[in-house]
């Protein structure tokens, strides 16, 4: 990981309160794999922490690295005003991400709200039809039609504003999902439900976590989750940022 300060290419809302920010940063688009993140800063005295934001999309040949973001406070909502041509300070790649085995040949990926653009990235890199299963809580879901350029994408929403009315566990059980893995990114009641649905389908699975982070990099201790291990009780504690935030599904252990 190094530090960089990126130009801006692209900066736009794609759907209420969700922006996309394209950077050039080509080292960081050169090694990163689906699943990374990147920490981008503020740039305000009063907000010294960094912002982790998952990589959605890299494009090698122009060194470009695209950023989704919700704004949901003072630092995602200066990132939206900023403008093509302006600078940002970014750290990254960041985490580990999704491993991608020679083996599979049909791959399930699964996600909600925020975390469907990290989706786009892993689609794109797994070089093969996919079936992707999209669940949000209401209003128009985005990058379907992106997404759509790898496999069939089939929407969820809770209140059936746009596509089946439900949750995407359901729809997968709704269309008979099968698949030889999972993928998945999205809050965690879903990351939990997904989890239970794979384990009961015999699916091995790998889940990207949403936690709340400081630092970003491992230091702060303050993105911690349990995690199942061969020791003593059973289990330990891992940073999402450092360990994660892509973890096996079998692994967690959602409290």
């Amino acid at each position: 990981m190094k530090l960089f300060i990126a130009s801006i290419i692209q900066n736009h809302a794609i759907a209420h309160g969700i922006y996309e920010m394209v950077i050039h940063a080509p080292e960081i688009a050169l090694h990163a794999v689906p699943g990374q993140f990147v920490n981008l800063y503020p740039h305000l005295e009063s907000t010294l922490l960094p912002r982790p934001i998952s990589i959605s999309d890299v494009d090698y040949s122009g060194g470009h690295v695209h950023l989704a973001y919700a704004l949901v406070g003072t630092g995602t909502k200066l990132f939206a005003t900023l403008r093509v041509a302006d600078t940002v300070t970014v750290l990254g790649p960041l985490g580990n991400g999704y491993a991608i085995p020679d083996s599979i040949q049909n791959p399930l990926l699964v996600a909600g709200g925020v975390g469907t653009p990290p989706m786009i990235f892993l689609a794109r890199s797994l070089r093969m039809p996919v079936m992707i299963y999209l669940g949000f809580r209401s209003s128009t879901p985005y990058f379907v039609e992106r997404l759509a350029e790898f496999g069939v994408v089939r929407v969820a929403t809770e209140d059936g504003s746009d596509g089946y009315k439900g949750n995407v566990v359901n729809l997968m059980d709704k269309h008979g999902a099968e698949g030889d893995i999972v993928y998945s990114c999205g809050p965690r009641p879903m990351l939990k439900a997904v989890q239970e649905w794979s384990k009961s389908k015999h699916i091995p699975t790998q889940l990207s976590l949403e936690e709340r982070m400081g630092c970003g990099i491992g230091s702060c201790v303050g993105c911690i989750v349990k995690i199942k291990e061969n020791n003593y009780q059973g289990w330990n504690y891992k940073k999402v940022c450092h360990d994660g935030p892509v973890f096996l599904g079998e692994k967690v252990i959602f409290s």
